[in-house]
């Protein structure tokens, strides 16, 4: 059975867009794959370290979601990044080898801290973080790791450093990690643009039947259909893009053909989009309203136990080869 290991930042509510980029791909893995996910804690400090994020609860919401979307904890170990001290552990090893140039190298590092808003954020945690999401891997050997094409360069580096570690202490204990491309459908905000808390544009994972509604009334349409009888574009539409994921295809050939021949207002096609979405979340929703935080804490301490015995075996080797 392939081992994959995959994380995610705990930095607020979940929306459709993390669905369908990671949590769908992670339903499907958790299939046949013995799986680790875990929430990534000291991760959302490298960029929200002033935000005064409550990791605790945000810790426990994620994964309480993660369980609401069919994470299975019989067949996935589900834990905390910190709870886990072996991680700072081998991040602490890792930085002592890898090159302050190859970090620099790193195309989401230097993206970043060319933008303005960023370069007041440019932390030794900021620089190191593949480091980190290194240890996280490699710690339990991990065959294979869900990835979006940008995030190719990360995984490169992480078997560069393992590469380097074998080289420099003489003895094989890491797995170089293979990277499996997530590919994702094109899920835009409700504004056109990515979906992102940060934009305000997103629709979340437990959200109720009229929220549901008040957003998609407000999503972005074709800006040159003016009158209900004017031909429009789908296209364009960032609605029909909501059409072709939650409506059944039937429903797609009807929107999408009165829409081209201006036989369909934008509400009634909004309408029907907003139920359709509905009826995906609500299960969602109400399976997240009925878990209990002390049943999700049981759950995240049942985890760290299997995480942190292979953990610490792992650690064990580690030093007996450097010391």
């Amino acid at each position: 059975m392939v081992r994959v290991v995959s994380g995610m930042r705990p930095t607020g509510r979940l929306h459709l867009g993390h669905y369908f980029g990671v949590i769908k791909n992670w339903l499907e893995l958790q299939k046949t794959n013995e799986c680790f996910f875990f929430s990534a804690d000291w991760h959302a400090l490298s960029t929200k370290y002033e935000d005064k994020l409550s990791l605790k609860d945000l810790n426990i919401d994620l994964i309480k979601t993660w369980l609401a979307c069919g994470i299975d904890t019989e067949k996935s170990t589900v834990f905390i990044q910190s709870d886990v001290k072996e991680h700072s552990e081998l991040y602490l090893v890792l930085n002592m080898i890898t090159p302050v140039g190859w970090l620099e190298r790193n195309p989401s590092y230097k993206d970043l801290i060319s933008q303005p808003e960023f370069k007041d954020k440019n932390m030794a945690g900021f620089l190191t973080y593949p480091v980190l999401q290194t240890a996280d891997i490699i710690m339990y050997d991990a065959q294979i790791v869900p990835i979006g094409e940008d995030q190719k360069p990360h995984l490169e580096l992480a078997r560069e450093i393992v590469r380097r570690f074998h080289h420099l202490f003489g003895e094989n204990i890491f797995t170089e990690p293979k990277d499996v491309l997530t590919e994702t459908p094109k899920l835009l905000g409700l504004d056109g643009r990515k979906m992102s808390k940060s934009y305000n544009n997103s629709i979340y994972l437990d959200e109720t039947s009229e929220e549901i509604w008040q957003k998609v009334r407000s999503a972005k349409t074709d800006t040159k259909r003016i009158k209900k009888t004017d031909p429009g574009e789908p296209k364009v539409c960032v609605v029909w893009d909501y059409h072709k994921i939650f409506s059944d295809t039937e429903t797609q050939e009807k929107i999408y053909s009165e829409c081209k021949a201006g036989t369909i207002g934008c509400m009634a096609c909004k309408k029907e989009c907003a139920k359709n979405i509905d009826e995906f979340i609500t299960p969602i929703r109400e399976k997240k309203e009925s878990l209990s935080n002390e049943f999700v804490k049981e759950i995240i301490k049942n985890g760290e136990e299997k995480a942190k015995k292979i953990a610490q075996e792992k650690m064990a080797k580690v030093n007996k080869v450097i010391f």
